[in-house]
């Protein structure tokens, strides 16, 4: 945490400010407050400055915070937490005070700092900056969910059955995830769990459909392990996978792969993207790739860098990232294949072992 709010300092420095705030607003941007201070409440708030590092938070979180965070704990009982944060900065008299535009309401900023007669600037960017190098731990956070996942996929395979619902599937699957010693499955998303022609829907959640043989089955799912997730996508099908399944894995098998070689600090995120949609129109399914080839991975699902075609960001060494190339045919299905990445300073290391990516037939 030290160290956190030291590189955050920086930043602060390098804009002038006397002080940062972070809310967190019934869960929403828990994960930068739990990235800089620790703390993994559903309330609170952060003022962080040259000297000190306070974390306001309510009754309810008393003992939490003091477990969780090295920082100052204020329990507030008589104020919100946007009130008491305002009412901080006019007390102390700041002249120049960073916050996080995109993570508070016009409301909220209309109300109770927009009065406060100070400067304030929009200093979004910086944690995010922050997040997106992972340090060692984080790493082996994301490798320690990846291997859950991986094991706990390949024990409910063994299970899986001609008859057997999606959602049978789905919450056996994040059971396992769990009884294997992750905190949960994703913190905000239900897994996809897709057979048949369902399986064409990118982000189709688990239904009372059942499954059939020779349909496949596209499980996209991960685990949680203090707080930062894996992003794994599997396809499987029972009995026997017809031609086309076959051909459009093996295609998979070949962009994701290329992809993977392209992935080094310098590269930008749109060539990468680049290099797999190559392969895949080359084969014919160009217009059946529908979405960028990956994200930034951590402590959301989804964060910087991303991959795709309109991407501005240039990878760099302490990235994970995902490489998730997918082809989608309406009235048939889909299949995706997906791997979680670190960019190494030489070219990039699989967190998730990607040593199972063929259509598994059960």
């Amino acid at each position: 945490m030290n160290n956190r709010v030291e590189k955050l300092r920086a930043l602060m420095n390098d804009k002038g400010l006397e002080a940062f705030l972070l809310i967190v607003d019934e869960r929403a941007n828990s994960e930068s407050c739990h990235y800089i201070s620790g703390f993994r409440g559903s309330s609170a708030g952060l003022i962080i400055t040259m000297n000190d590092s306070v974390l306001i938070t309510d009754g309810r979180y008393t003992t939490q915070a003091k477990m969780q965070s090295p920082f100052k704990i204020i329990i507030q009982s008589e104020l919100s937490i946007p009130e008491y944060l305002a009412k901080a900065v006019k007390d102390a008299g700041y002249s120049r005070v960073g916050f996080e535009a995109g993570k508070i309401s016009q409301a909220t900023f209309t109300k109770h700092f927009a009065p406060v007669k100070c400067e304030w600037i929009d200093a979004s960017s910086m944690i995010p900056e922050l997040r997106r190098t992972k340090d060692a731990e984080e790493v082996r956070l994301i490798r320690e969910a990846a291997r859950i996942g991986r094991e706990a996929l390949g024990n409910v395979l063994k299970l899986a059955r001609a008859g057997m619902t999606e959602v049978e599937f789905d919450i056996m699957l994040t059971g396992e995830i769990k009884r294997l010693g992750a905190e949960k499955g994703w913190a905000h998303d239900d897994f996809i769990v897709a057979s048949g022609e369902r399986s064409a829907m990118c982000h189709a959640p688990a239904t009372m459909k059942k499954f059939a043989e020779g349909e496949t089955v596209t499980v996209d799912y991960g685990a949680m392990v203090g707080g930062y997730m894996s992003d794994i996508t599997r396809n499987f099908v029972i009995g026997h996978a017809d031609s086309k399944a076959v051909e459009i894995n093996a295609v998979l098998l070949k962009a994701h792969h290329e992809a993977v070689r392209a992935l080094r600090p310098g590269v930008k995120g749109a060539d990468v993207d680049a290099v797999a949609r190559k392969v895949i129109a080359d084969a014919g399914y160009g217009d059946k790739f529908v979405h960028g080839l990956g994200h930034g991975l951590g402590l959301e699902v989804h964060e910087s860098p991303r991959l795709s075609r309109t991407s501005k960001d240039i990878l760099k060494a302490g990235d994970v990232v995902t490489i998730e190339p997918g082809i989608y045919i309406e009235g048939w299905g889909g299949l995706r294949i997906e791997d979680d990445y670190l960019i190494t300073e030489d070219g990039c290391e699989c967190l998730t072992v990607n040593d199972n990516q063929s259509l598994i037939v059960i």
